[in-house]
């Protein structure tokens, strides 16, 4: 069982490698140099060349896509989205990272899902329009009145073009938040709840299931 041995676990995503190693957590950008572990290192990746490179610098690696058995109709499902939803039988479950990832589960079963863009994705598309768009973004605008200033307006409009989509499809399901903007957005939805490390628990899980710690 898990607990009884150092154990490092990686997400590879499209910006970093994230790692927690005995459950302290480690992040390195993908064009960083990578440490030379000695113990066996436990991954998932959404990301091939990424991939390559942690092959590259550790030899002793498990990838746990092996052991996922997820269902679903949907096509071109990412691994991590699939590991997020593990365990949640009657869930939405919002991944708030560079892409912010929505997935409902119902009965058990994966209805399908939607990718919005990530909070610093579409504040960085309004200087791209207009020099004078370029505001920081305002965490505690008002969502109940109608914006009287240009800051106001984008963090508005912004927050509003996430928050929406996602309340649309709640209904009456509980919603689990997770990733780096998760804890943030979470406070817009009544009874949710922000896991920090789902997926680094899910991975956990999947490891205890089959017996696969080296």
């Amino acid at each position: 069982m898990i607990g009884e041995l150092e154990l490092i676990l990686c997400d590879i995503g499209n910006t970093t490698f994230h790692f927690l190693i005995d459950d302290v957590e480690q992040k390195y950008f993908l064009n960083e140099r990578l440490p030379d572990f000695n113990e066996t290192i436990y991954y998932i990746s959404v990301n091939d060349n990424a991939t390559a490179n942690l092959k590259h610098s550790n030899d002793d690696l498990v990838d746990l896509e092996q052991y996922v058995n997820f269902k679903t109709k949907y096509k071109g499902m990412g691994l991590d989205r699939k590991i997020a939803c593990i365990g949640y039988d009657d869930a939405i479950i919002v991944d708030a990272g560079s892409a912010i990832t929505v997935d409902i589960m119902k009965k058990a079963k994966h209805k399908g899902g939607f990718i919005l863009p990530g909070l610093k994705s579409i504040k960085d598309l309004y200087p791209k329009i207009s020099h004078k768009l370029q505001f920081d973004f305002n965490t505690k605008v008002n969502l109940d009145k109608i914006p009287l200033c240009t800051q106001d307006a984008i963090s508005y409009a912004i927050l509003q073009s996430i928050i929406e989509p996602i309340k649309k499809i709640r209904k009456k399901q509980q919603i689990i938040f997770t990733g780096g903007d998760g804890e943030f957005l979470s406070k817009y939805f009544e009874n949710s709840i922000y896991k920090k490390d789902l997926i680094f628990e899910n991975m956990k899980r999947i490891i205890n299931a089959n017996n696969c710690i080296a």
